[in-house]
C-alpha cells in the first residue's frame, strides 16, 4: 500500500507480508480508510472524505492508540496543506505531545514550514532534499518527485513559503489534471488565471477560465 507519507514507520499495515500473524482488523480498516479519506478528499467530495477519515480514527481510537490516531491526523493535515488548506496540524500536534514518534515530528514540521528546525535527516530523500536545497534551486527538484502527491504537497509548500515561480504553479496544476484531483486542480487553476489576468494574457486568461468552469461543473455533481 502507497502511502501519502513515505516513510516506512508511517505504513499502517507494517505487518502484511511479512510472514508472521494477519495484522488486527482495526490497523486493516484504519489503513483502508485513510486512503478513502485521501481520494476522496482530492476529488473535492467531502461528505464522503470527512465520513472515512472519522471512521479511521474511530479504528485507531477504539484500539486506544494514541501514535496511530495522530498518524492519521498528520495524513489528513498534509493532504489538506498538498491542497493549498493552511491547516495547523492542531490535532496531530496535540496527540503528539502525549506520545511523540521522530520520523512523524519531523514530517510535521517540514508540512508546517519549520523548515529551519526540522530534523531533515528523518524526511524521506526527496523532501530532505527540498529543505537543503538553496532558495532559487528548490524550484527544479520538484519534476523528480516520482510520487504525484508528494509532487503536489512540495509544490504547495513552496508556495505557501512564497518561494514558487510560474514553473511551480503550472506543474502543481498538471499535477493535479493528471491525477483528476478536482479539488487542488480548482484552486490552482485559480491561481493561474489571476497571474494571467495580472500579466493582461486575455488569451491564456479565456483558456483557464474554461478549465475552471469544467471543473466547477464537476464538482457540482459529486457526491
Amino acid at each position: 500500500m502507497k502511502t501519502l507519507l513515505a516513510i516506512t514507520s508511517l505504513i499502517l499495515l507494517a505487518a502484511c507480508g511479512s510472514g508472521g500473524p494477519p495484522p488486527p482488523d482495526w490497523k486493516v480498516d484504519s489503513a483502508d480508510l485513510i486512503e478513502r479519506y485521501k481520494k476522496h478528499a482530492l476529488l473535492g467530495e467531502n461528505t464522503l472524505s470527512e465520513r472515512y477519515f472519522q471512521q479511521a480514527v474511530s479504528a485507531t481510537g477504539g484500539a486506544g492508540r494514541i501514535a496511530d490516531t495522530a498518524r492519521l491526523w498528520l495524513v489528513r493535515c498534509a493532504t489538506r496543506r498538498a491542497m493549498l488548506i493552511d491547516d495547523a496540524c492542531t490535532e496531530y500536534a496535540d496527540l503528539a505531545s502525549i506520545e511523540p514518534k521522530a520520523a512523524d515530528y519531523a514530517y510535521y514540521q517540514f508540512i508546517t514550514l519549520r523548515w529551519d528546525i526540522t530534523d531533515t535527516s528523518l524526511l524521506p530523500s526527496h523532501h530532505r532534499d527540498l529543505v537543503r536545497a538553496p532558495i532559487g534551486k528548490k524550484q527544479a527538484l520538484l519534476s523528480q518527485v516520482s510520487d504525484p502527491l508528494a509532487r503536489l504537497l512540495e509544490a504547495s509548500l513552496l508556495i505557501m513559503r512564497q518561494e514558487s515561480d510560474a514553473t511551480t504553479l503550472t506543474l502543481a496544476t498538471e499535477t493535479a489534471s493528471s491525477q483528476g484531483w478536482r479539488q487542488p486542480l480548482l484552486t490552482y487553476l485559480k491561481l493561474q488565471e489571476k497571474q494571467a489576468e495580472a500579466q493582461g494574457d486575455i488569451a491564456e486568461r479565456a483558456r483557464l477560465a474554461k478549465r475552471i468552469q469544467l471543473v466547477e461543473k464537476s464538482l457540482t455533481f459529486s457526491p
